[in-house]
């Protein structure tokens, strides 16, 4: 099991290349527009490599350009469901999302002093599911696992 730090650099310009077309087949097989608020708003997300909220995103863009919070949340199930973007936890009252395309299946420690989360890999729990499943006759269309606790940093701290 591989443990590893959230990651602040951002997504190199090929792969966002590949995610937005990704994205404008999805909008134009869909029926929906791509307009520009549309393809901001993507951008935005996918140069992200941290967990993020939409007050947070909505603050990334505001000086960027004129977006509302009311265009991000209803872009946010479109990316979602393009499988660009994926619900990661709620937290205060608001969910948070990351970037999944391309990107490992993977789960997530959190820490509830600090509030880092920490990404891992267990390719163990696939194989769970994958039994599980079975057993019960059951089509699965994918997990998130999440642990919460205290960081070894924050541990540290308190000692």
């Amino acid at each position: 099991m591989a443990v590893s730090h959230p990651k602040i650099s951002p997504a190199p310009s090929g792969e966002l290349v590949e995610e937005m077309e990704a994205f404008r087949g999805f909008l134009r097989e869909r029926g929906y527009r791509v307009t520009k608020e549309r393809e901001a708003i993507a951008k935005s997300i996918l140069r992200n490599r941290d967990h993020f909220d939409v007050d947070e995103l909505f603050l990334s863009l505001r000086n960027k350009t004129p977006i509302s919070k009311a265009s991000i949340y209803r872009a946010i199930p479109l990316l979602i469901e393009s499988g660009l973007l994926a619900e990661v936890y709620l937290e205060n009252g608001h969910m948070h999302y990351e970037r999944v395309y391309g990107r490992e299946h993977h789960s997530h420690l959190r820490c509830l002093k600090c509030h880092s989360i920490f990404e891992f890999s267990a390719p163990e729990l696939t194989g769970l599911e994958k039994r599980i499943c079975r057993q019960e006759g059951f089509k699965s269309q994918g997990h998130k696992f999440e642990i919460w606790g205290i960081c070894s940093v924050c541990q540290t701290e308190n000692n």
